[in-house]
């Protein structure tokens, strides 16, 4: 089942904020005539595991909802890039690390009934420090050091708010066979 697109309106544009609005017609025929999408470049997080088994984690300010957050790394995946591409270069700007070993574990949709864009899920294992960090514009973080035990903790206990690293949290957890 897929609706047809008759027409869009984009109401913002900008470099990671875009919205528009369509008017539709579902497959009976019935006219939706205002529905609401936020375009998002495709995005990427991965659970890092650096060679002496430490998880890394990143802890930054997060405006849009007031607090400082402890999450994983990651970030958007840029024009021309793959995910995998993406998440290698993204640990290496936010953590200094590079890693033996990266496997995607999950893809998630935040929330499709607004958004258009996916989030691909990594587990990285092996990491070495073998660089230096390079924030985007915006970006201000500290990279922490935790056990797996501790990253599980943070999970099960609701530490980690920021939901698509939740996921990837579980996926590489289930993955790893650590739950």
């Amino acid at each position: 089942m897929k609706w047809k697109t008759l027409s869009s309106e984009y109401l913002a544009l900008y470099k990671f904020f875009t919205a528009r609005k369509d008017r539709c017609e579902t497959e009976d025929g019935t006219i939706v005539p205002s529905y609401y999408v936020v375009e998002l470049p495709v995005s990427v997080c991965a659970v890092c595991i650096t060679s002496e088994n430490q998880v890394l984690m990143v802890r930054q300010y997060r405006h849009a909802v007031e607090e400082t957050l402890i999450e994983l790394p990651g970030g958007f995946v840029d024009e021309g890039e793959t995910p995998q591409e993406a998440i290698t270069r993204e640990l290496m700007e936010e953590t200094g690390y590079s890693f033996d070993e990266i496997v995607e574990v999950g893809k998630v949709a935040a929330n499709p009934g607004v958004l258009n864009n996916y989030t691909y899920l990594y587990l990285a294992k092996g990491g070495k420090l073998t660089g230096k960090q390079k924030f985007d514009e915006h970006e201000f973080l500290s990279v922490e050091k935790i056990s797996i035990d501790d990253l599980k903790k943070l999970l099960f206990e609701n530490k980690i708010t920021q939901s698509l690293h939740a996921n990837c949290i579980f996926y590489a957890l289930s993955y790893m066979k650590e739950i």
